[in-house]
């Protein structure tokens, strides 16, 4: 790997430990176009394990455990994000909203609109994603995604807005948040929040104080320059909360404090 790339990557995930503290590791995530090799050092779930895992499954173990996970065509059993990432072609039956009718939607016509709004890549754009830990990663990402308690996420949105201002835009269907992570931001080029999905929570291991920060590769300068300007300017994590201030004591405590200093006083 390139060592400039190499050195990017240790400054980020330093400055994510330093001014965020992630809980598991910020992840770094590329997808392979086809005839793109793949990177060294990834462990492919049907040939490593003889196991098939899906996209928020390998998310989960990639940020937990610290490997470096590829998976694609022959690995995702899970048609929604098999479709959402390209890897398998949509069916008349998806698009009429099979999958969500009476789970996540009360008629067959909302779920054909559910599934209509879901991020996709066309078919055959990628042969597979990759994801590995921000300190492991052999491999420029396309997106850096980092879970996180919501003051953790706070601090990130904070920083990406530190030089330009505005506003962070996200949309979110309450599922499928592996493409709202990795397609939605590459789609967009911006930062996002992203709100953990069912899926996730089951074959993830998604917690309930969790929620995922997303952005671009190429925004990491200004990540990395709004971390360390929102620090100085006393936006942190752990956040310092209002501590100082004479505390109001339970009046028992006060008539013992006043005998004490009544005593002590008069030895004086």
């Amino acid at each position: 790997m390139d060592e400039k790339l190499a050195a990017k990557l240790k400054e980020l995930d330093a400055a994510l430990t330093r001014h965020v503290r992630p809980e598991t590791h910020p992840l770094a995530i590329r997808m392979l176009r086809p005839q793109e090799p793949i990177p060294e050092g990834l462990r492919m779930p049907s040939q490593a394990f003889h196991e098939n895992w899906i996209v928020c499954q390998s998310i989960g173990v990639a940020r937990r455990y610290g490997w470096g996970i590829v998976v694609g065509r022959e690995d995702v059993i899970c048609p929604l994000s098999a479709i959402a990432f390209g890897f398998r072609a949509p069916n008349d039956e998806y698009l009429a909203g099979k999958a969500a009718a009476g789970m996540y939607c009360e008629t067959e016509e909302a779920a054909a609109k559910l599934e209509a709004a879901t991020w996709r890549f066309e078919p055959g754009t990628y042969d597979y994603v990759c994801v590995a830990p921000v300190s492991r990663a052999g491999f420029e990402p396309h997106v850096i995604a980092v879970y996180g308690n919501s003051g953790q996420v706070m601090r990130l949105v904070t920083a990406a807005l530190f030089k330009r201002g505005g506003r962070l835009e996200s949309t979110t269907g309450g599922r499928l948040d592996c493409a709202e992570i990795v397609i939605q931001t590459m789609s967009t080029d911006a930062p996002k929040v992203i709100i953990p999905c069912n899926g996730d929570r089951v074959f993830g291991m998604a917690q309930d104080h969790e929620m995922v920060f997303a952005f671009p590769w190429r925004y990491t300068d200004e990540i990395l320059a709004g971390l360390e300007g929102t620090h100085k300017g006393g936006v942190r994590y752990p956040i310092p909360v209002a501590m100082r201030g004479t505390v109001t004591m339970p009046k028992h405590y006060q008539e013992i404090f006043a005998h004490l200093k009544s005593r002590d006083e008069g030895r004086g």
